[in-house]
């Protein structure tokens, strides 16, 4: 077991590597399928990808429940980095947790098992951090609605496979709804509820 004296450290600078690392999340949030950069400098358990942990740190605090993959849950070193630097209690309810880290994407649960928010709080939702392959090569995904001029190209091994077809469902529950964050390295690209697929290159 890792003790807290070996424990991965968080940022190096709290205040900028979170207004940056915000600022990141909130540039892929209004432009989705971009893919951003997080430039802090930020220390991550095994299994965890930088870009997630800047995120944890970021926006994770003790009102703000987390669930955990299998892949994540493997051990305890995760959920004890996240509980030592940001407090976030880690709950074995998935439709309760404000996000969900997914280690494995392609293990993808159901999106059913997560909270879609309510008409009156569409906030209460989760939001899905999902590790994936890479941001940079594999399919292209055109991607259209709010934020998009016309279309967006996001290049990325996403997975699950299915996954566009999974968040059709928002289409139906809007202002309910799953958004997700897609996390390779220190890079990220965000889908809100509001992003539809139009096509799927090879």
């Amino acid at each position: 077991m890792t003790t807290i004296s070996e424990m991965p450290a968080g940022f190096a600078d709290k205040v900028l590597s979170a207004q940056s690392t915000f600022r990141s999340v909130m540039d892929a949030m209004a432009r989705p399928g971009s893919v951003q950069r997080v430039a802090a400098s930020v220390g991550a358990p095994a299994g965890m990808m930088r870009g997630t942990a800047a995120i944890a740190l970021t926006l994770f605090d003790h009102d703000t429940p987390i669930w955990l993959d299998l892949s994540m849950s493997a051990t305890s070193e995760v959920a004890r980095w996240l509980k030592f630097h940001t407090s976030a209690p880690v709950v074995a309810d998935s439709s309760i947790s404000h996000f969900a880290l997914i280690g494995n994407a392609s293990a993808l649960p159901d999106l059913g098992r997560f909270s879609f928010g309510t008409n009156e709080y569409p906030d209460r939702s989760t939001t899905l951090i999902l590790q994936v392959d890479s941001l940079a090569q594999g399919p292209a995904h055109e991607l259209h609605g709010p934020g998009i001029d016309g279309a967006a190209i996001l290049q990325a091994m996403v997975k699950p496979a299915d996954l566009f077809e999974r968040l059709a469902i928002n289409a139906t529950l809007f202002p309910r709804g799953i958004d997700v964050v897609l996390v390779h390295d220190d890079c990220i690209a965000a889908i809100p509820r509001t992003t539809r697929l139009v096509a799927r290159g090879a």
